[in-house]
């Protein structure tokens, strides 16, 4: 595996190298966890167009980007509650392990 240098500022290494050991992994298995967090505007494209390839098929129905963009987010909110919930529990989780 190729690797590379990422410059910061130290007190961003400091940062991010207790956050990995909080998470029990390396900095860099972190600062690789991190960037799988955020995808870039061509995942998210790839994304949405699987999505809505995947709605269409479900209601057998031949919608529209533009359709699709006039109507309400409803897959955004759910993924948006997911992630309040995954964040909520994670929290939940860390706060019984600062307690034990």
């Amino acid at each position: 595996m190729a690797v590379t240098t990422i410059q910061v500022t130290r007190e961003t290494r400091d940062h991010l190298a207790e956050l990995a050991k909080e998470r029990g992994m390396t900095l860099g298995q972190l600062v690789e966890a991190l960037a799988a967090e955020q995808p870039t505007a061509a995942q998210r494209a790839e994304r949405l167009a699987a999505d809505r390839e995947h709605a269409r098929e479900l209601i057998g129905i031949d919608i529209s980007d533009e359709e699709f963009d006039e109507a309400p987010d409803i897959l955004g909110n759910i993924y948006k509650i997911a992630a309040e919930k995954a964040r909520a529990a994670r929290s939940a989780q860390q706060g019984r392990g600062a307690a034990a």
